[in-house]
């Protein structure tokens, strides 16, 4: 009787850890195909000129982070008034391009994400580019930068 229930408890267990290694894939997979949403949204509402729409993808607070060629930026005012003077109207906007060259999962509620960034521009300055690294965190209302680190 004693080895049929350790016999028992042991499948058990191996059922469980085989179900939880199935499940935990898709669960990153998932998290990262939403953070791949968000900075395609970012993309859209940038490219069509709307900064207001392009900082959702930022967490509303005064602890965000944005380092930049500037220096820190605390807070996300204060990132949204930068990027005002930066890029004033559309044509110094242009078109956004995000290319995610890796995304990590720091935990279930962290991501890291490196990439590219290109802003196709018909102004006389030209195009733009540089890489970016950004930490995601999940909120309720979804995923948000909480630190963005472009150049």
């Amino acid at each position: 009787m004693r080895n049929s229930l350790l016999l028992v408890l042991g499948l058990c267990l191996g059922f469980t850890v085989a179900c939880t290694r199935a499940i935990q894939p898709q669960t990153a997979g998932a998290a990262k195909a939403a953070v791949r949403q968000v900075l395609t949204e970012q993309s859209l509402c940038w490219s069509q000129g709307d900064l207001e729409c392009f900082m959702h993808g930022y967490w509303r607070s005064d602890s965000l982070l944005f380092v930049g060629s500037r220096g820190l930026t605390y807070g996300w005012q204060q990132t949204l008034d930068n990027y005002r003077r930066g890029y004033p109207d559309a044509a110094a906007m242009g078109q956004l391009m995000f290319e995610v060259k890796e995304m990590r999962e720091l935990s279930p509620e962290t991501m890291l994400v490196v990439g590219k960034w290109h802003l196709a521009r018909k102004v006389d300055a030209g195009d733009l580019e540089g890489h970016f690294s950004v930490i995601f965190r999940k909120f309720e209302d979804g995923w948000k930068i909480i630190a963005d680190h472009s150049s």
